[in-house]
């Protein structure tokens, strides 16, 4: 304890009043705000007693306030840029991990040239790159120029980004409020060609930007220039100035005039819509507008002009069917399954037949324009191939340009009656034989009732004479004899790769099915009873001659015996000569096939064979609309007649497999069909005459 003692202090308590008086706790004059006459007396009595400078009104603290609004402007501006910074750093973080690393950035190699052939050896068409390039050094100046003019005016002066060019763009599309100009210079569009996909979102545009100013690092204005225009896209297929001059013009890009030059320049924007063999009238007016730019910025003068105007571009007549195109479609969908990636240029050698695919466009174009709005169809396919499968001619469209599906291989649709060979091959394996009698009347199942197509009824008929006169009742009363599965399963056996549902109704051909698939299921009927696989590519081979791939032939066995095959040959003969597909007759070569119509006409299809090929048409809406009544036995029957007389042209004759003359058996004369099974009840006289009106009027079965 300390020596010391603490003083004791004694507690005070406030004290407010005397004790026992009343607190006053009422406002006196002097504690209420003074009026303002009195606020300088009380501004120099708050100064004297040190009050704050704030409550001061001198000159001094004005000029304080005074000056605190533009820094508290400055303060907050300081703010704000230091936050886009941020904001920026973070951008450009975030791009630059989205690209590759700019040190392993290079140009990268052009594509390769896919060079597709035909069965003759000659180029039919040629995919990716063509291969062909054009030196800068030997092009002529208003070549280059024509581009820099209409793309990019300022290429020289900046650095891979046009500040201008996008405040002039800008300026544009907020007046025209849309996207009426552009701001990319030709860099950014080479940059966005070479190392980026075409999506128009902000981060590829900033990736773009960033790209364009490695490539002004790394290359010569002119080297960007080169590349540019021989890698931009100029439509129809043709990649960089040199492919594009021989596509529209024939002729070398050193050789290209003013006008030539300007149309290509004027390509670049859209040249798909501007595509001189699309839309002539319009790539016209574009490259007038690109002979004015380049007047204006005197890169040209008056005279030259004026002479461009006077003498506009001509593009050169195209000779290749566009047709072909559907093919190089198909194969460039197999061909990495064929040869894996192509990184080299290639040939592709081809089983198509140059003379009979120009024919079949030909024939679908000049049918569908002659007949196709009186029968209400716009869209056709075709497609044909040797009895091994190899594929002699496809066609996909009416026209290439306006609609790239494939209608001949991606197209699924109902081949009603089309698909009955399978139903009568099941009858005949199971013991029937082409004279086998079956009565042909009506038939009810669940709710359900299969009419024929002219809504008369024969009574006993063989089924040579139902299978020709196309029979619903008969095809379905065979359906329900052996079963819908064992049908399903003699189509499988025989191609068909789609889907299809094993019910009654598939005796009428209501599940969907591809032409390719459907033509390559009745190839075993030309060939002798054999499987294919339907093969367009027959060998693939870099420039050099180095084999890529070589197709090699296989046995698939037999999927119908012969004796068979010789029935159904007979019995879709007697088709061509007296039943539905009459307007399918070649004039005595020997062929067979069948016609199809589906549900409210809605498609119109010939399948049909000789020895030495098997082709099928169809005719139909994209949009699976109905017909005007269109029937296989029409349009479909004629055009498939009209191209196979044309391709056995100087073909001599020869008989389909199993037959011989005009068949394996004798005939049965229709009216007196025959009767090998006791139960089966003779043809009455109205069954005679009935049939015998069929053959008079041409009054049909469902086909």
């Amino acid at each position: 304890m300390p020596g010391w003692r603490r003083k004791r202090i004694a507690r005070r308590e406030p004290r407010f009043a005397r004790p026992g008086a009343v607190l006053d706790v009422r406002l006196s004059a002097g504690d209420r705000p003074a009026p303002a006459a009195a606020g300088s007396v009380r501004r120099s009595s708050a100064s004297s007693r040190g009050g704050s400078p704030r409550n001061s009104g001198g000159p001094e603290n004005k000029r304080r306030r005074g000056r605190s609004r533009p820094a508290r402007v400055f303060y907050w501006g300081v703010v704000g840029c230091l936050w886009l910074a941020i904001a920026g750093f973070g951008a450009v973080l975030y791009i630059g991990a989205h690209l590759p690393p700019i040190q392993s950035l290079q140009v990268p190699k052009r594509p390769p040239s896919i060079k597709i052939a035909g069965l003759d050896g000659r180029v039919l068409v040629t995919r990716g790159d063509s291969g062909l390039s054009a030196r800068l050094e030997d092009l002529p100046k208003y070549v280059p120029q024509a581009f820099i003019a209409i793309e990019d005016r300022r290429f020289y002066e900046h650095a891979g980004i046009d500040p201008r060019g996008v405040a002039r763009a800008a300026l544009a599309n907020l007046l025209r409020r849309g996207v009426a100009q552009g701001g990319s210079t030709l860099t950014q569009q080479l940059a966005k060609n070479l190392f980026l996909n075409q999506e128009r979102t902000l981060t590829r545009k900033a990736q773009e930007l960033v790209l364009a100013l490695w490539l002004e690092r790394n290359f010569s204005k002119d080297e960007i220039l080169a590349l540019y225009l021989n890698r931009i896209y100029f439509g129809a297929g043709a990649y960089g100035i040199e492919a594009a001059a021989q596509r529209y013009f024939g002729k070398r890009a050193r050789d290209l005039s003013l006008a030539e030059a300007a149309m290509l320049a004027g390509l670049v924007k859209s040249p798909s819509r501007l595509a001189p063999t699309r839309n002539p009238h319009a790539a016209e007016q574009r490259a007038q507008l690109v002979i004015a730019a380049m007047r204006e910025q005197n890169l040209i003068d008056k005279s030259a002009a004026s002479l461009a105007l006077a003498r506009p571009a001509r593009v050169l007549r195209q000779t290749q069917a566009g047709s072909v195109n559907y093919i190089a479609d198909w194969i460039m969908d197999v061909l990495d399954d064929l040869v894996g990636f192509v990184e080299d240029d290639i040939v592709v050698e081809t089983s198509i037949d140059p003379r009979l695919q120009g024919m079949a466009e030909q024939a679908i174009i000049e049918e569908l324009a002659s007949k196709g709005e009186k029968a209400g169809v716009a869209q056709a396919a075709f497609v044909a191939m040797t009895p091994d499968g190899a594929v002699r001619a496809m066609v996909g469209g009416r026209n290439y340009a306006e609609s790239q599906f494939n209608r001949a291989v991606a197209a699924k649709r109902q081949p009603g009656s089309a698909f009955k060979p399978f139903v009568y091959l099941t009858a005949l394996e199971r013991g029937l034989t082409p004279d086998t009698v079956r009565e042909d009347k009506p038939i009810a199942l669940k709710g359900w009732k299969p009419e024929n197509y002219t809504r008369e009824y024969f009574g006993p008929v063989t089924l040579t004479q139902a299978l020709a006169m196309s029979l619903n009742t008969v095809a379905v009363r065979l359906t329900l004899e052996f079963g819908p599965t064992a049908v399903t399963r003699t189509a499988y056996r025989l191609g068909i790769a789609s889907k299809l549902e094993p019910n009654p109704s598939i005796a009428l051909g209501t599940s969907e099915v591809s032409l390719i698939e459907l033509v390559s299921a009745y190839a075993p009927f030309a060939n002798g009873g054999s499987p294919i696989i339907a093969h367009v590519v027959e060998n693939v081979r870099r420039i050099d001659g180095t084999m890529l791939y070589q197709r090699t032939p296989h046995d698939l066995g037999q999927v119908i015996d012969s004796h068979y095959v010789g029935m159904m040959n007979a019995m879709m003969q007697e088709t061509l000569i007296s039943g539905t597909g009459r307007k399918a007759d070649l004039g005595g070569y020997p062929a067979a096939g069948k016609t199809g119509t589906s549900q409210d006409f809605r498609d119109g299809w010939f399948v049909g064979y000789t020895a030495h090929l098997v082709a099928g048409v169809w005719f139909g809406n994209d949009d699976n609309s109905p017909t005007r009544k269109m029937t296989g036995s029409g349009l479909p029957a004629e055009t498939w007649a009209r191209v196979m007389k044309s391709a056995h042209r100087g073909t001599a004759a020869a008989n389909l497999p199993g037959l011989s003359g005009r068949g394996l058996f004798p005939l049965p004369d229709f009216g007196r069909p025959t009767q090998p099974v006791a139960s089966a009840a003779p043809a009455s006289p109205a069954t005679k005459r009935g049939l015998d009106h069929w053959l008079i009027d041409g009054l049909f079965g469902r086909r």
